[in-house]
């Protein structure tokens, strides 16, 4: 995470205030001010995007761990039944 002096950079390393670098604030012109206010909506839809991947994400995760436990439940039913019927058979066997 960039500290509170570092420039934010974008995919091609360019600073996302490049118009900022080296001009106080009350200097830049309207194109400078223009390019920096469209690098920030950038910003705020990528972020954007990013918070709903993840919810997704999240979203995603949950409903496979519910599965993977309703997964291993079946899995120890199934087992179970098959050593009860194991068992069964063994005693059927031994009775002959």
């Amino acid at each position: 995470m960039p500290g509170p002096w570092t420039p934010l950079t974008r995919g091609g390393g360019h600073s996302i205030f490049a118009a900022m670098d080296h001009k106080p604030l009350t200097d830049l012109t309207e194109a400078e001010l223009q390019q920096l206010e469209t690098r920030v909506e950038s910003l705020l839809r990528a972020v954007s995007e990013l918070r709903n991947e993840n919810d997704l994400l999240r979203s995603r995760q949950e409903r496979l761990v519910i599965e993977r436990a309703e997964l291993l439940e079946k899995s120890e039913l199934a087992r179970n039944r098959v050593e009860a019927m194991i068992t069964r058979l063994k005693s059927m066997e031994s009775n002959l």
